[in-house]
């Protein structure tokens, strides 16, 4: 065997490979495991240039990956005010008053909790005073929704209702004279990027100083990758190219880009070629398709209307079309991904794929699955299908119900909350992350909640230790495909590796939130160094 370029030692090694459940030592060589055993075997692997590295205790398992992530974009989306500590109107008045004003005196801000408008209507009207004048635009956390005042509505030229191709809406209200006015409050994409498209964005040099930045804060959580979400508005293979030509990725990043409603036989075919597009550490990979939006935005799609009655509508109006799309990403052996939070949006996801007659490809997975009945729960298994959840969405919602989420499902559907255990002793693959910046990147944090998970998912059946890691390596390899290149610890993998000061398989969740990560190992290159001495 030649000298190892890294050798790591004096550790617990959960190697999650059932062919050898524990170790001591790891060799790894030009990004490779080539070697796991002991302490006895270390003076085998080395060689005049091995760095061995002395983990003094620490657990090592194989790299976390966050299986459902937007760094790229939520760059963008995270800009401006961060408004996720607000609780209630007062303090989001407060806020904006001494906000930042950027080019144009535009307040950008992000992850504004729909709870903290204590059930009102989201108007523009409650914080334009506030403003004192300034065109602002708000991303509430979900992503799929935003309030914009009404300079920012008028440099976007929207003065009423709009239809879409896709489910979007520009809320609007009939005044006292009569006249119908937009509120501000824009769902889901269409409608936001009406307003994103005039509202200040950070420049291509900021992109990637807060990208590289961002990406260096997640290897120090324990991340070693991420399934990206999107391909942002295009430009993400160029803006990850300069940034390679220029040093490293610290993250492996495996993006998937959306396919819309309306997508044309030549749209399909591009997705289909993009699949060829990546670069050292970061890789084109499957397809993001949308059935609904969100429970807050009224927009997930329920099988019954939620308690507004609302949310009755898929967010592909032409259905067969979605089947159509599916069946030619199949075909062509691209893996798909589809954002499916209401019951009847992931019944239809499930009827899709088994429509397809692929079972246990593996190919296709579930995102979010907020709400989902008894009768589903075994399909996803017999179907192949993955289900990809993120446990720290839990905390926007109460155990008591009485937050905006639960309010709209009703006691019934909010008791079916993130039912991440039901589905694993379903038999089902499931892969976990953070779905940054809707939650914090933080590793540490999407497996500590998913062994205490928050809100109306807290009278839930938690996940046990070992199956939160194996959410985060394991099953995320196999939602990727890469089951057998990554995601245990054994030779021939990639030298993917996270050491926990303490085993997250045994700690209490408040410990494991917190935990110190010694080391971070992407691809063999390390990424995030904490304490442990080093000799050459």
């Amino acid at each position: 065997m030649p000298a190892a370029d890294t050798v790591l030692t004096g550790a617990r090694v959960r190697t999650l490979d059932p062919a050898r459940p524990e170790a001591g030592a790891v060799a790894v060589r030009d990004g490779q495991i080539i070697a796991v055993g002991h302490e006895s075997d270390v003076p085998d692997w080395r060689g005049p240039g091995t760095e061995v590295v002395d983990l003094a205790g620490a657990t090592l398992t194989p790299g976390l990956t966050d299986a459902h992530s937007h760094p790229v974009w939520g760059v963008e989306m995270a800009t401006g005010t961060d408004l996720s500590a607000v609780r209630d109107l007062d303090q989001l008045r407060a806020v904006l008053r001494t906000a930042e004003r950027g080019p144009g005196g535009w307040v950008l801000g992000h992850g504004l909790d729909h709870n903290a408008f204590g059930g009102r209507p989201v108007d523009r009207a409650l914080v334009e005073e506030s403003l004192a004048g300034a065109p602002a635009f708000l991303r509430l956390y979900d992503g799929h929704s935003a309030l914009a005042t009404g300079p920012a509505l008028a440099a976007a030229g929207i003065t009423g209702p709009r239809v879409f191709a896709q489910r979007s809406e520009i809320v609007c209200a009939t005044d006292a004279t009569g006249a119908v006015r937009p509120t501000g409050h824009l769902i889901e994409h269409a409608a936001m990027a009406l307003v994103g498209a005039v509202a200040p964005k950070p420049t291509a040099a900021a992109r990637r100083a807060r990208l590289l930045a961002l990406l260096g804060e997640m290897a120090a959580t324990g991340l070693t990758g991420a399934h990206v979400m999107d391909l942002g508005d295009g430009d993400v293979p160029a803006l990850l190219a300069t940034v390679e030509y220029e040093g490293d990725l610290p993250l492996r990043l495996r993006l998937a880009p959306w396919c819309m409603p309306g997508a044309s036989d030549e749209d399909l075919a591009e997705l289909i070629e993009l699949q060829l597009t990546g670069g050292r550490h970061w890789q084109v990979g499957g397809v993001k398709f949308f059935m609904d939006g969100t429970v807050e935005g009224g927009t997930a799609w329920l099988e019954h209307a939620d308690c507004h009655g609302q949310g009755t509508d898929a967010f592909w109006p032409d259905l067969p079309a979605y089947a159509r799309a599916v069946r030619i990403l199949d075909t062509a052996g691209v893996r798909t991904a589809t954002h499916a939070i209401g019951d009847a949006a992931v019944r239809h996801v499930l009827d899709t794929v088994a429509s397809l007659g692929a079972h246990g490809s593996m190919r296709h997975r579930v995102e979010h699955i907020e709400t989902v009945p008894d009768d589903q729960l075994k399909r996803f298994a017999e179907l192949g299908v993955i289900a990809s959840m993120q446990p720290p969405h839990t905390a926007y919602t109460r155990a008591d119900h009485t937050d905006e989420w639960s309010r709209r499902l009703g006691d019934e559907r909010a008791a079916r909350a993130w039912r991440c255990r039901d589905l694993r002793d379903a038999g089902a693959v499931l892969a976990l992350g953070s779905d940054w910046p809707i939650a914090h990147h933080d590793a540490r944090q999407v497996l500590a909640t998913a062994l205490r998970p928050r809100g109306a998912a807290a009278a839930g059946r938690y996940l046990t230790g070992l199956m939160a890691l194996e959410g985060m390596t394991s099953h995320a390899a196999l939602a990727a495909g890469e089951q057998r290149v990554a995601g245990r610890i054994a030779p021939g993998y990639r030298a993917d590796l996270t050491a926990f000061a303490l085993d997250p398989v045994t700690a209490a969740p408040d410990e494991l939130a917190e935990a110190p990560i010694r080391l971070t190992v992407s691809g063999g290159r390390i990424t995030h160094r904490d304490q442990g001495p080093s000799t050459p």
